[in-house]
Formats: structure tokens, C-alpha cells, sequence
């Protein structure tokens, strides 16, 4: 072992403890990481560039602008919408059409979008049917997961595995390479969760139910402070208003005809201030309005339609690591926070100093038309949606958007494939990749209007695009230090002892699956792929075999993350609203790893011969 070696396998141990132990946000992490590698002379600050010359990121990015045009123009929530109206209570006819539908969108789209999209819909069914929440968001976001594995752009993964092979010099994957594998996984995978979920998970609601809520609707009521309130003068803290046990909750407050962005307990209350205030109680047994009203002197002015929905807490959110308090939660988004549900515990006392973490799943009281501002903060994962499209969605709803979209994505996907098949029959065929043809397909999108440039911005995930070139840097150092050669031969050394060498790379191709299963349960799935590539392509090398085996066993099982909660985003954005526990994902996630891990290792030889 070289120096150069030690090194490396040490910023390898030091990436998987900052990322298990998340010590700051991923991108930070992966972009901290590549200049520890330059500083430690384990890559050339020269050919510290090289990684921003990858061509995964901006594929990924492009991808995300048709993606979002594709959420934009409403195609899955209205099949979402139909699934929800038309499906019957039947909780295993529901796993199998929720899943059947992730899996499809998924296979095209950012998999974190379609849950986000179907989320909504999902509790909204479930709340209709009287079915548990449980029971069907978990399959959501598993098969959201499965569906990635059937396409080169199911997910970012796969596309940053691609850019690895051809900085090996390797042969990229075609767009449908992974699809003899990825299907038969996203069977084996829906049949055991509709199979056998019911039983292995858990029947819970979300926070609204386990809280009992008894009217999820409710009115807020704008107020008028008259000149003969005996509130005038007083703190608020000192007013009726200030009683939370009487189910009093202060949405707004307006003076001279600007909101009052202050803490409520500075405030002294003076003439003529508007307050916008919710009567509300888990259980019931809020002030009556007109007694309240009349005792504090103030006039109704109007009523808005209120709701009490549910928010998580996004992995980017901005809220992340912030207290309600520090964050101005009340007069940033409008809205009150009545609970927290975390780990599987409701927390209803002390809010205010709770600093929130990502997957926190916050049950608010705000505005019924205020939903789709919370939405665009891109802050939260929406579990509600209103009943009526509101004019923004309207623009974009429109059957010639939809086709758009579809058209744009489909005509990327035949380009790519077409061009890269006739390539190989006539070379004189220019092979056109996938990068440029996203990328022209996302600017056809802007130029016919479907997204605005600002909504394209909006809807590429900056975090990932970031961590992957943070990440790139890892796999340069192991391939410019030699660490790829070091762990490939010490693999082989240490199992030809054990098994026959003709029976060796079939075992080593069940090992490298469970190794990066293991791992990507606990990091990043791309940081697991970024690490495991240069491996095994030096392993095949080391063994005399072909390495596609090997690769599409760690793109597959780098993205079969299912035993843990924290595996992946989709996982969290799930958890709270279906009050799940860390030990159900374990429960459930265990036999789904292990079938995609035994259904993987039998079909792959049979598909990609050694």
C-alpha cells in the first residue's frame, strides 16, 4: 500500500462518516471532498477540472427542466386524481395502482418529483377510502425507487454511472440497457409489496388522524380591533387572544395596512388592528366566535376558508437545523403549527425552540388558498392540494402543454437510442448523446413556452447537481492513486482462496451487489456508485471477464435502498405522513432488498454474459 493509497482509503472513511453523520448538507460535503483530494495531492489541481467536464450533471439537469414541465402540465396528478376518484377501498388493488403508476413516471422522471406529486393524492385516498396511510405510502416510494432502475434516466445514478464509464474509457449504457433487469425487479418488487405489505406494515395514520382531528376545514376570521376594545393598550400576551387553551391561533396581524412582522409577545395592541385569527382544537371545545368577538370588541370583517394540512420538511428545505422561532414560521408562510411528528412521536408542547429536522412532518392551520404559495417555497412536500386548479395551475394545465411535454421526452429518449443503434450499423450515422439531446429537448420546452425560464431554474435540484461534482473528484483520486487496482486485486486474493476459480466471478458478482446494497443504505447512492465503479471495472480487468456484470449490479443495487428511512429522500419525504417508525422500514425494506438482491444476481449473467 502506497501513500497515496492510505490516503485515499482515508478520505473514503472520512466521506462515509460525514455522510452517515451528516456533519453538513451533502453538497457541502461532496464539493469539500473534491478540494481534500486536490490538497492532498491526490488529484491535480490541473485536473481538478476535469470532473466539471462530466456530462452526467448536465444531462441530469436538462432532465430535471423536462421533467418539471412534465409536473408542471398536471399529466401525473391527473392520472393521480383518476386512480383516487375511480379505485375501489380495496387496499391491495390500491398498492398495485399507486405502484404501478410511480413505477412508469418514475422510470422517466425525478422519482422525489412523482412522490411529490402523488403524495397528495395518495392521503387524500386513503382518508376517502378509510384506509390506513401507511399501508400505501410506503409502496409509494419503493416503487417511485424501482421504476428508476428500468431506464438511463430513471435516475441521477444511472446517468452519473454512465459518465464513470466513459472517464474509464468504457462503453456507456444504451437508454434501455437496464430495462431487461429493471422490470423484472419492478414486478418481483410490486407483487411482494401487494402481496404481503398489508400485513407487514404497520396501520397508522397520519399525523391528522393520530391527533384526532375532528374537522381538518375551518374558518379564519378577520378582525377588526375597534376604538372601545378594551384590548387597546394592553401586550398581547395579556389579551384573550394570547389563550391557546381555548384553541385561539393568530395567523396575521396588520396595522396601518402592513402585516406586523414582529413576535407576537412585543406586540401592544392598538386601534384598528387587523388580526387574522383560527378557532381551533384537536378534539373540539374552541372559543365560541361570537362570545370571543363580542367580549373583546372586535368586528368581523370576513371569513376565509382555512384547512389544517400536513408539511414535510424537504431535504433542501431551508428550514433545516432552524427553530419556528428563529425561522419567523408564522409570518413567513402564513400559517400556524399546531404539532411535529417525528419518529413515529407527536410533539405538541414547547414548538417554538423545536429546531427542525428534514422529514419533520408539521401540522399547520393556514389559508386554503394559501397552499400553493407553501408549495412554491419548495420549502415542503405539499400533502393537501386544492380542490379547484388555481389560476397558475390553470396556465399550465392545458392539453397542448401535456403533449408537449410528452412529445419533448419521447422525442429525447428516440433520438438518443435511434441515432446510438443506426451509429453501430452505419457509422457515417452520427451518434447523438444523451446530454445534447435533453439539452435541446429542455430548450424547445423554454422556447415554446411550456416552463418559463424561471420555472426551469426552479425545477433542477442545484444540491444534486453539486454533490455529483463533488463527488467525481472521489472517484478521479481512486482511479489517479491506484486505490481501484489496491481493492479490486485484494478482493480477488482474498476470495479465490475460497472459492473455485471458475466459480469466481459469479461469487464475486453476489458479493459486489450486497456490498453496495450494504452501503448505499447507509451513504449517498451516488457516492456509493461514484466509489464501486472504478472498482469493479478493475476487478472484471483483474478476473479476465466482461465488466458489464458488475456495472449493472452497482447501478441496480445502488439505487435499492430500502431497509433504512434515511436510504433515501423519497423514504423521508413518506415517513411523517405516514407516522412510520424507524423498525417498519426494516420490516418491510429487509425482504425487499434481499429479492432484489437474489432476482439481480440470477437474471444478470443471463442477461450480461460473463
Amino acid at each position: 500500500m502506497t501513500p497515496q493509497i492510505f490516503l485515499t482509503l482515508l478520505v473514503i472513511a472520512l466521506t462515509l462518516v460525514a455522510f452517515i453523520r451528516e456533519w453538513a448538507a451533502p453538497d457541502v460535503l461532496a464539493l469539500s471532498i473534491l478540494c481534500l483530494v486536490v490538497a492532498l495531492g491526490l488529484v491535480d489541481p490541473v485536473k481538478m477540472t476535469e470532473v466539471f467536464k462530466n456530462e452526467a450533471p448536465l444531462t441530469i439537469a436538462a432532465l430535471f427542466v423536462i421533467g418539471g414541465a412534465l409536473e408542471h402540465s398536471g399529466a401525473v396528478d391527473h392520472i393521480g386524481r383518476v386512480l383516487r376518484d375511480r379505485l375501489s377501498g380495496n387496499t391491495r388493488w390500491a398498492i398495485l395502482a399507486f405502484s404501478c403508476v410511480a413505477v412508469f413516471f418514475s422510470a422517466w422522471m425525478n422519482n422525489t418529483a412523482i412522490v411529490a406529486i402523488l403524495l397528495p393524492v395518495t392521503l387524500g385516498f386513503a382518508r376517502s377510502k378509510d384506509i390506513p396511510a401507511s399501508r400505501l405510502l410506503m409502496p409509494l416510494s419503493y416503487a417511485s425507487i424501482l421504476g428508476g432502475c428500468c431506464t438511463l434516466i430513471g435516475t441521477s445514478t444511472n446517468l452519473l454511472v454512465n459518465g464513470a464509464l466513459r472517464d474509464l474509457h468504457v462503453a456507456p449504457m444504451s437508454m434501455f440497457e437496464l430495462t431487461p433487469l429493471g422490470i423484472p425487479l419492478a414486478i418481483a418488487g410490486i407483487a411482494y409489496l401487494t402481496i404481503c405489505g398489508p400485513k407487514l406494515m404497520p396501520a397508522r395514520s397520519s399525523i391528522t388522524g393520530s391527533l384526532d382531528i375532528d374537522h381538518r376545514a375551518t374558518p379564519l376570521y378577520h378582525l377588526l380591533i375597534g376604538r372601545n376594545s378594551p384590548l387597546i393598550g394592553k401586550a398581547f400576551a395579556e389579551t384573550p387572544l394570547a389563550n391557546l387553551a381555548d384553541g385561539i391561533h393568530i395567523m396575521e396581524v396588520r396595522r396601518n395596512g402592513a402585516r406586523v412582522m414582529l413576535p407576537l409577545s412585543t406586540i401592544r395592541v392598538e386601534t384598528n388592528d387587523r388580526f387574522l385569527i383560527a378557532l381551533h382544537r384537536r378534539r373540539g371545545g374552541a372559543a365560541k366566535p361570537d362570545a370571543l368577538f363580542a367580549r373583546i370588541g372586535a368586528e368581523v370583517l370576513s371569513t376565509v376558508n382555512g384547512i389544517v394540512t400536513e408539511l414535510v420538511i424537504r431535504d433542501e428545505s431551508s428550514l433545516t437545523n432552524f427553530t419556528l422561532a428563529d425561522a419567523d414560521f408564522r409570518q413567513r408562510y402564513n400559517s400556524v403549527v399546531l404539532a411535529v411528528h417525528r419518529n413515529g412521536e407527536n410533539i405538541t408542547g414547547r414548538l417554538a425552540e423545536l429546531t427542525l429536522e428534514t422529514g419533520d412532518t408539521l401540522l399547520v392551520i393556514t389559508a386554503r388558498h394559501n397552499l400553493e404559495a407553501l408549495e412554491a417555497t419548495r420549502d415542503f412536500v405539499m400533502t393537501d392540494m386544492p380542490d379547484e386548479p388555481t389560476p397558475e395551475q390553470t396556465r399550465h394545465h392545458r392539453p397542448y402543454h401535456v403533449i408537449l411535454a410528452w412529445s419533448t421526452l419521447i422525442c429525447v429518449v428516440l433520438t438518443a437510442t435511434l441515432t446510438d443503434y443506426f451509429h453501430r450499423i452505419y457509422p457515417w450515422v452520427p451518434a447523438i448523446p444523451i446530454h445534447y439531446a435533453a439539452l435541446v429537448g429542455a430548450l424547445a420546452l423554454l422556447w415554446l413556452r411550456v416552463v418559463t425560464p424561471r420555472e426551469a431554474y426552479a425545477s433542477i435540484d442545484w444540491q444534486v447537481l453539486l454533490m455529483l461534482y463533488g463527488l467525481l473528484g472521489l472517484g478521479l483520486a481512486m482511479q489517479n492513486t491506484g486505490t481501484a487496482v489496491w481493492l479490486a486485486r485484494g478482493m480477488v486474493d482474498l476470495t479465490e482462496n475460497l472459492v473455485p476459480r471458475e466459480n469466481l466471478p459469479l461469487v464475486m458478482l453476489w458479493l459486489v451487489f450486497l456490498l453496495t446494497l450494504l452501503i448505499t443504505e447507509v451513504l449517498s447512492n451516488n457516492a456509493t456508485a461514484v466509489m464501486m465503479i472504478p472498482i469493479v471495472v478493475t476487478l472484471a480487468g483483474e478476473l479476465g471477464v466482461n465488466a458489464r456484470p458488475f456495472i449493472m449490479a452497482v447501478t441496480v443495487a445502488a439505487s435499492t435502498a430500502f431497509a433504512l428511512p434515511m436510504g433515501y429522500q423519497t423514504h423521508m419525504m413518506v415517513y411523517g405522513p405516514g407516522g412510520y417508525r424507524f423498525s417498519d422500514f426494516l420490516r418491510v425494506g429487509i425482504p425487499l432488498d434481499l429479492i432484489c438482491w437474489i432476482t439481480g444476481c440470477l437474471l444478470i449473467p443471463l442477461i450480461w454474459p460473463f
